[in-house]
C-alpha cells in the first residue's frame, strides 16, 4: 500500500510540475493554454481513477483470500 501511495504522490507532483512548466514556457494564446490545462487535468483525473480502481480490486481480492483462509 505504501508503494502505491508513493507512486500516486509522485505522479501527482509530476503532473503538477509538468503542467506549470508547460504553462510558463509554451508560447501560445491564453485560450490555448486553458484548453491544454483542462485536458491535462482531465487526463490526470482519469489516471488517478484508474489507479484507485486497480488498487481497490487488489485489496478486495486480498481481503477475500484472507477471509477464505480462516
Amino acid at each position: 500500500m505504501n508503494k502505491v501511495f508513493s507512486f500516486m504522490a509522485g505522479a501527482i507532483c509530476g503532473v503538477l510540475v509538468g503542467g506549470v512548466t508547460a504553462l510558463l514556457l509554451t508560447p501560445a494564446s491564453g485560450n490555448d493554454l486553458r484548453a491544454e490545462a483542462i485536458a491535462r487535468w482531465e487526463a490526470a483525473k482519469q489516471e488517478a481513477e484508474q489507479a484507485r480502481s486497480q488498487t481497490r480490486q487488489q485489496l478486495e481480492a486480498e481481503f477475500e483470500r484472507m477471509k477464505g483462509s480462516r
